[in-house]
């Protein structure tokens, strides 16, 4: 079993900038995409940024040009790149990775959330 672990969240002020990592436990096969999602107390999970196996991204408008989403293959490793953050990016973060199993079944795993909060 898989297990996605989150780093790099906490407090910064509004502009400033943080890095979460999604450090994987062991290395996984056949990645179809790598998501970052947010979500707010009382609020649904939001997707806002996404890599696919091919490298190509898709950001939400409300991050477009301020988040960057990456990996890092040979460390098992996802990267989301904050900068100019803003107090409505207060959420907690949660990555989340879509493979496809030797068996040919999807397969999801997520991580445990790390809580970004911007204030001054």
């Amino acid at each position: 079993q898989v297990q996605l672990v989150e780093s790099g969240g906490g407090l910064v002020q509004p502009g400033g900038s943080l890095r979460l990592s999604c450090a994987a436990s062991k290395n996984i096969f056949n990645i179809k995409a790598v998501n970052w999602f947010r979500q707010a107390p009382g609020k649904q999970r939001e997707l806002f940024a996404a890599i696919t196996s091919g490298g190509s991204t898709n950001y939400a408008v409300s991050v477009k040009g301020r988040f960057t989403i990456s990996r890092d293959n040979a460390k098992n490793t996802m990267y989301l790149q904050m900068n100019s953050l803003e107090p409505e990016d207060k959420d907690v973060y949660y990555c989340n990775v879509h493979t496809i199993s030797p068996q040919g079944y999807p397969m999801s795993y997520w991580g445990q959330g790390t809580q970004v909060t911007v204030s001054s």
